[in-house]
């Protein structure tokens, strides 16, 4: 791979990150209400209060003047504050940005760790029993949506069984403890994995059932090497790059996507930090999350680029 190709994919950043921050400051603009909402029903606070806030915050000049003013600071690394709590958007976003990582990662590790031997199996052992459990499965799993399995998984293990927290990565009063840690995280890791592995194991399935009846398997099975050789050697290694494309595209939609997990579990990550900013008008704090996961998008598929190039040596850029 050239370094000039991946030079023109990190340059490909700067028009993707102009262009989503750009209509998302400018449709948030177009919303009712806004940062100073709260405020205009308050009969303590009159209108040439609420004028001179939104003089002080900037909120009275155009939009295409507040969105400029907004990318020159953050090009600078000034990412502004939060109208709400008046810290750096920076820090409420760095603060919040491990716990997503915590569980989108783990969530990502265990959903692949059932895909890869699900979707390997059942398409080797296609119409067996084990594919068919494997099929309605995936269907199950994927016709479900996080807010309703989460809603449901709470509603059997915290309030029926009583067997774990509904919510919060850990009891509050109590010291630290691994297996605390690990109580809280299960019902949300089951959630969003449960989802993303019903994905990965259809899209595996499909790509090895066209893989495995290509013409260099069978010579491969003509030469006498193990099934077992054949499988994760030859087969598996093609199959992978379609499923390396999803997982790329996947990984900065998990971390958008973490959203709906994140607010029923009551988990402190940029997925609830979102919701919470984006309830309160607080431009700021939504347009710094929008631009982290605008570059996150071009990362991820630059990534999968390099993968590609290994799994596939006949795949090259120019």
């Amino acid at each position: 791979m050239h370094a000039s190709f991946i030079i023109r994919r990190l340059l490909s950043v700067i028009p993707v990150v102009f262009i989503i921050t750009f209509a998302t400051f400018f449709l948030m603009q177009l919303l009712p209400g806004g940062p100073l909402a709260a405020y205009e029903n308050n009969p303590e606070i009159s209108q040439q209060d609420i004028q001179r806030l939104r003089h002080e915050m900037g909120l009275d000049r155009p939009i295409h003047v507040q969105y400029f003013s907004w990318l020159k600071n953050f090009i600078r690394g000034d990412w502004g504050y939060s109208f709400t709590t008046k810290r750096p958007v920076f820090t409420e976003i760095w603060e919040r940005l491990p716990n997503t990582i915590y569980l989108t990662g783990i969530s990502l590790l265990v959903s692949l760790l059932i895909a890869i031997p699900a979707g390997i199996i059942s398409a080797t052992r296609q119409y067996s029993i084990f594919d068919h459990i494997t099929t309605t499965l995936t269907y199950i799993g994927r016709s479900m949506p996080v807010y309703y399995s989460g809603l449901l998984l709470i509603i059997i293990f915290s309030i029926w069984l009583r067997w774990l927290p509904s919510g919060g990565m850990h009891t509050l009063g109590k010291e630290f403890s691994i297996v605390d840690s690990l109580r809280h995280l299960f019902l949300p890791v089951l959630s969003l994995s449960t989802l993303i592995a019903a994905k990965y194991v259809r899209f595996l399935r499909t790509s090895m059932l066209e893989v495995i009846h290509q013409d260099y398997i069978r010579t491969a099975a003509a030469k006498g090497l193990k099934n077992r050789v054949i499988i994760y050697k030859h087969a598996f290694r093609n199959a992978a790059i379609p499923l390396v494309t999803v997982v790329a595209i996947d990984l900065p939609v998990l971390f958008a996507g973490a959203l709906f997990t994140e607010t029923i579990y009551s988990w402190p990550g940029m997925g609830r930090l979102f919701v919470d900013s984006a309830t309160r008008f607080d431009y700021s704090v939504v347009m710094g999350i929008v631009a982290a996961i605008a570059f996150l998008v071009v990362i991820s598929n630059l990534l999968a680029d390099i993968v590609y190039a290994i799994l596939d040596p006949r795949i090259t850029y120019s």
